[in-house]
């Protein structure tokens, strides 16, 4: 009978028991993140220190030098919290390089993209970090993207901080080129590729649109397009007769016309000619955007360039995109004739299950660190970027966590401080998440 009792209160027990198991559990977790976030908090002189310095550092694409000095300034930081560090040489693309970064860990592996480069050469007027005010300060790259490298560190210094960096599977891709892409592109992206190959999760730290309370779960791709367009060419006065046909420009008018009228309504496709050239000769640096054309009122043109950007949001949509351009270009006028070439750069992200899903994370993580909720970004509010080659490599893919502001790729660059110790936060305690299998 004694032993009935005992096991009946220890029956009643039980679930007191497991409430405080739970409670206990629940506790280290909580306890944690308010390491990560004290961590963030007392480290932000150093943050801004830090921003500083790689911004006054000229890191122009072209400028191989600047680069790779960024490149170390980055090095260094890593490779003092735990990680490997290695340079990948650029010369096999024309480029100066990327930063690659990596330690073994537990859980989900999670890689962490950066550039290192900005669209600001070293004759840009527009060399160094300027505060204008208590909370915001201009600067080269600022937020475009040194801002979302000095993040990276920051997430990661405090994950160290708080004891969550040792078990964690991290990597850190920073490249040299993002701004203007080192060719083959193949190889300037084998790094990155690799990386992506070998995680679970991909997280970028460009700024997105700018606003804190939207990330990225989708990007269009960048690919390029040259038509030339060919007609016969003689006098004006013979124009439009069979054997002499609608001359080149024409010809030209009759498939921009068509593209525009018949794919400007397909959702977030757009397809701009940025340069056009024509006349009884015409010569289009493509590479350059300059051209050079000569030709007569009174006569038919013989040829025409003209060259332009596609920007399409999934795989498909390029993919019918390409052929409807292609279908459009074959119908030509009488007596002339016209070609297309494509290329492509960036790929496109499309807003997969997986990214949505790693957007809820991220939005959990947003209000219970007390910042509110975060959406999906509209895609036309962002161009191209580095996530959109590891996306289809990688369960989960999310970008726009970098530091937020304005003026992104004009000399009125503009950071919003506030921003950087709530991203490095949010971005912090996501990685914790997804490496401790919360």
């Amino acid at each position: 009978m004694r032993h009935g009792r005992s096991f009946l209160i220890l029956l009643a027990m039980l679930p007191v028991l497991l409430t405080a198991r739970d409670a206990r559990a629940q506790a280290a977790p909580a306890a944690t993140e308010a390491a990560i976030t004290a961590a963030v908090d007392a480290d932000l002189p150093h943050a801004l220190e830090l921003l500083t310095l790689a911004v006054d550092i000229n890191s122009g694409t072209l400028n191989l030098a600047g680069v790779r000095e960024v490149g170390d300034l980055f090095a260094q930081e890593l490779g003092a919290l735990g990680l490997r560090t290695k340079w990948i040489e650029g010369a096999a693309f024309q480029r100066a390089g990327h930063l690659v970064a990596s330690k073994p860990g537990q859980g989900r592996c999670v890689l962490l993209i950066g550039h290192l480069d900005t669209v600001f050469e070293a004759d840009s007027p527009f060399q160094r970090f300027e505060p204008v005010s208590d909370d915001r300060a201009r600067g080269p790259g600022a937020i475009d993207m040194k801002g979302g490298d000095v993040i990276i560190v920051e997430a990661l210094r405090a994950l160290r901080s708080a004891g969550a960096l040792e078990r964690a599977c991290i990597s850190v891709v920073m490249t040299g080129d993002e701004e203007s892409v080192g060719r083959p592109i193949a190889v300037s992206r084998a790094a990155l590729i690799e990386a992506a190959v070998k995680a679970d999760v991909s997280l970028g730290f460009e700024d997105g649109d700018g606003r804190p309370e939207t990330a990225v779960v989708s990007r269009r791709g960048s690919s390029q397009w040259v038509l030339r367009a060919t007609g016969t060419p003689a006098h004006s006065s013979q124009i439009f007769k069979p054997e002499y046909g609608s001359g080149a420009i024409y010809e030209t008018a009759r498939i921009l016309s068509r593209f525009h009228d018949e794919l400007s309504t397909w959702e977030n496709l757009t397809f701009n000619p940025g340069v056009i050239v024509g006349g009884t000769t015409a010569e289009l640096d493509t590479d350059q955007g300059r051209g050079e054309a000569f030709g007569k009122n009174n006569v038919i043109a013989r040829s025409v360039s003209v060259t332009g950007d596609l920007r399409a949001i999934s795989p498909e949509q390029l993919r019918d995109a390409e052929q409807r351009m292609r279908e459009i270009v074959a119908a030509h006028h009488p007596a002339t004739g016209a070609e297309l070439e494509i290329s492509h750069a960036y790929p496109p992200m499309a807003a997969s299950d997986g990214n949505k899903a790693l957007l809820a994370m991220y939005d959990q993580v947003s209000r219970d660190l007390g910042f509110g909720p975060v959406t999906a970004d509209d895609p036309r509010a962002a161009g191209a970027a580095d996530v959109s080659f590891t996306a289809q490599h990688v369960e989960m893919a999310l970008d726009g966590l970098g530091l937020m502001g304005t003026g992104g790729h004009t000399d009125q660059e503009t950071a919003d401080l506030r921003t950087l110790p709530m991203q490095a936060k949010r971005a912090a305690v996501l990685i914790y998440r997804l490496t401790s299998g919360r």
